[in-house]
């Protein structure tokens, strides 16, 4: 990590990308979207989900981004196959029992399409005689792939995952692609 001043970097990363610098089977990375060195992930969005990444320049701030222990939430736009009722929230705001193990309460509610959402290369399936609905999830745990198993375990497969928000940073105004610099406030570290 740099010596310079602390600074986060907001990408809304595209779909397909990968949370890395380093080149893997042919599939656009970081490099294609951020040209500035000593920038690192404050952890990750796998490849099929798109939305807010942070990078940063300082060790100390990437780890408490990253950490599981600090329980920084972290907001989820979600498609999902079928209208999840009453009894699926529930499910998901009281933890859903997956291989490893129960998930941690979370916050989970029907939301409305977000009207500022890009379209997505490639498109979502569609299938005309199933619908789908968009849920807002806030987790504040990070397992691998987690809300993609979390949805499927309540019966509603993940079409469409989105990150829109880490604790304070947000999406807002950063266009697919796009990144913005941040300069971090004592209170980022600590």
């Amino acid at each position: 990590m740099s010596d310079q001043d602390p600074s986060i970097l907001l990408l809304n990363k595209p779909f397909g990308v990968l949370s890395q610098f380093t080149p893997e089977h042919n599939h656009p990375t970081l490099a294609d979207f951020i040209q500035r060195p000593g920038y690192y992930p404050a952890g990750r969005l796998d490849r099929d989900s798109e939305g807010l990444l942070l990078l940063t320049n300082h060790g100390p701030l990437q780890h408490r981004i990253a950490h599981p222990k600090r329980k920084m939430p972290k907001t989820y736009l979600v498609q999902v196959e079928g209208v999840p009722g009453a009894e699926a929230l529930r499910q998901l705001r009281a933890g859903v029992r997956l291989k490893d193990g129960m998930t941690k309460p979370c916050e989970a509610k029907l939301i409305e399409e977000p009207s500022w959402l890009w379209p997505r290369n490639p498109p979502v399936r569609f299938r005309q005689s199933i619908p789908t609905a968009w849920l807002e999830l806030v987790l504040r745990e990070g397992r691998n792939r987690q809300v993609r198993r979390m949805t499927a375990a309540v019966g509603f497969p993940t079409l469409r995952l989105l990150r829109s928000r880490i604790g304070p940073w947000d999406l807002d105004g950063l266009a697919l692609g796009q990144s913005r610099l941040l300069d971090v406030s004592q209170r980022d570290l600590r």
